[in-house]
């Protein structure tokens, strides 16, 4: 099982920046797959998530409005698209995996990605 995100890298306040993640060595649509982030010091939070099955999507309530996961299902490729960044939202990203119904805490993951640096500068 394979997660590689990309697309993470330095962006001003109000930027934007669009991270994938590919996804390999599993049954794509038995999955739950998401985004989660781990700031300095802290804990590791649920971004946002997607229901291969279902096509049902959770946002945290922190980046409701300026997040949105999407997925590209023949390509086994999962998007976050993040607008109107701030420092807050500085961390590293990581795509995971699980067979929950969605992934919203570190215990619903199966499968981690390596993760990717989000820095938001003000």
């Amino acid at each position: 099982v394979q997660l590689v995100e990309s697309g993470g890298g330095l962006v001003q306040t109000g930027g934007s920046l669009r991270l994938s993640c590919s996804a390999n060595g599993f049954t794509f649509d038995d999955y739950a797959i998401g985004w989660f982030r781990q700031a300095p010091g802290k804990e590791r939070e649920g971004v946002a998530s997607v229901s291969i099955l279902t096509g049902t999507t959770y946002h945290a309530d922190s980046v409701k409005g300026r997040f949105t996961v999407s997925t590209d299902d023949a390509k086994k490729t999962m998007f976050l698209q993040m607008n109107n960044l701030t420092p807050e939202d500085t961390a590293v990203y990581y795509c995971a995996a699980g067979l929950s119904v969605l992934v919203q805490y570190p215990t619903d993951v199966d499968y981690w990605g390596q993760g990717t640096q989000v820095t938001v500068s003000s």
